[in-house]
């Protein structure tokens, strides 16, 4: 089935992750990775909770969880897509808030680096998480993606914001308690995860 007309399902942790076409690179400066995560600030914090992310130069990680059926309900109301059919449907509102960030950002990039076409390769990756264990795996994968640098002072990862006492809007709080705590989080960044995906 095309995963364009499977719902994401509410409620539900998904790993989403997408490269760029070909292989190119999806960021190639700083501003390039801050203005793409002002983007996801701004598109997906109504429609899901967000626990970790990576952003590599030619590829991304995120860990959301998508919010309740109440919780979107008014944000389908906002977006009038309360009578409406297909890939606009209510059940696809998570999609459509991605496909704005695909699109802002790819225009951006294009007109930045003089090139058009499409960017990010479409329709995104998404992996639904079965069990906390499968969540902790995945979290840890996603921090340790940077394999050319130590993961845990990359700039453009969550890594040292789950760690740090700074505010966020990342769901801290609720990563650690996967962990327990702060020192068994890192504790468990040690190690090689045996996430498949």
């Amino acid at each position: 089935m095309d995963i364009r007309l499977t719902p994401i399902e509410s409620d539900r942790f998904y790993h989403i992750y997408n490269r760029g076409i070909n292989g190119e690179l999806n960021f190639k400066t700083k501003r390039n990775y801050l203005f793409f995560l002002n983007k996801i600030k701004d598109n997906l914090l109504n429609v899901c909770d967000i626990y970790a992310y990576c952003l590599m130069p030619n590829h991304f990680h995120l860990l959301v969880r998508i919010k309740s059926d109440s919780e979107l309900e008014n944000l389908v109301k906002v977006l009038n897509l309360d009578k409406v059919d297909g890939l606009h449907a209510p059940q696809h509102v998570f999609s459509k808030q991605f496909s704005n960030i695909f699109n802002s950002y790819s225009q951006a990039f294009n007109k930045e680096n003089n090139r058009h076409g499409a960017l990010i390769e479409s329709p995104f990756k998404r992996k639904l998480i079965s069990s906390e264990d499968y969540l902790r795996q995945c979290i840890i994968y996603i921090y340790q993606n940077p394999i050319s640098e130590d993961f845990k002072d990359y700039p453009y990862s969550s890594y040292k914001t789950v760690i740090s006492n700074s505010f966020t809007s990342l769901k801290r709080d609720e990563v650690i308690e996967l962990f327990e705590d702060k020192e068994n989080f890192r504790f468990c960044h040690k190690k090689e995860t045996d996430y498949q995906f």
